[in-house]
């Protein structure tokens, strides 16, 4: 009899980030599983370490204690000295798209940009067309550089580049935070409909409670900035339809 398959991602016992003193970790001991197929929100008020432990969780910030697992296998490095087997399986969106955009690049390059840098050029024409057209990105938008466009669009090219390598985890760091309604709904949308396919996990960052409860499994919340950074379950209940009309 075999046991259960490990989750998708687990942080154990993480201690990252410090004050601006450089004293006081901004996260200390939080542990976190996401199982496969699993939709969990991270809430929190600001200055808690939200984003802090979304960036350990995606293997960019080296925490100063605990560890990361993706799918059991313990982390063996940080951003580009990760193995390339575990850093293409977690997809990342930030908060703010034109800090996580090169402005040179058109957007169909932005999002073939993981492509290029692993080696997978030839796959980028086919999977750009696909992607765009999931994202909602049409007609000359593709060839415009990120100056061209609105923050909605860009940040579609960016939902559209963390699902190009097809990851087994997602982080959606505050994802909808600068956009509208509507924009926000098809992104979440287009997130669903991936994860549906295929059965991937999803860490969704924020502060917006009812979005993050309509759209996770189960919510997880960190202390405020005075206490210990111990997360929390405070919701755990069936994820209701997230509303999916587009802009």
């Amino acid at each position: 009899m075999t046991g259960a398959p490990p989750p998708a991602l687990e942080l154990c016992g993480i201690t990252a980030g410090y004050d601006r003193r450089g004293r006081v970790p901004v996260v200390r001991g939080v542990s976190l599983r996401i199982a496969d197929e699993e939709a969990v929100g991270l809430l929190g008020p600001s200055g808690c370490g939200k984003s802090t432990l979304a960036r350990v969780a995606a293997l960019l910030h080296r925490p100063a204690a605990g560890t990361v697992r993706l799918g059991g296998e313990p982390a063996r490095g940080w951003r580009h000295r990760a193995p390339r087997a575990q850093r293409t399986a977690v997809g990342v969106v930030f908060q703010q798209p034109r800090l996580a955009a090169d402005p040179r690049l058109t957007l169909a390059e932005l999002i073939a940009e993981p492509l290029r840098a692993t080696g997978r050029r030839a796959e980028s024409a086919a999977r750009v067309a696909e992607l765009a057209g999931a994202v909602g990105l049409g007609g000359d938008l593709l060839a415009r550089r990120p100056h061209a466009v609105s923050d909605g669009q860009l940040q579609r090219a960016c939902v559209a580049r963390a699902l190009v390598l097809r990851p087994r985890v997602l982080v959606c760091d505050e994802m909808t935070a600068m956009l509208d309604a509507s924009t926000t709904a098809a992104l979440v949308a287009v997130v669903e409909d991936y994860r549906r396919r295929t059965g991937a996990a999803l860490l969704a960052v924020g502060h917006d409670r009812p979005l993050l409860e309509r759209w996770c499994d189960r919510t997880v919340e960190l202390a405020a900035a005075s206490g210990a950074r111990e997360g929390a379950e405070v919701r755990s209940a069936p994820r209701a339809p997230a509303d999916t009309s587009a802009d």
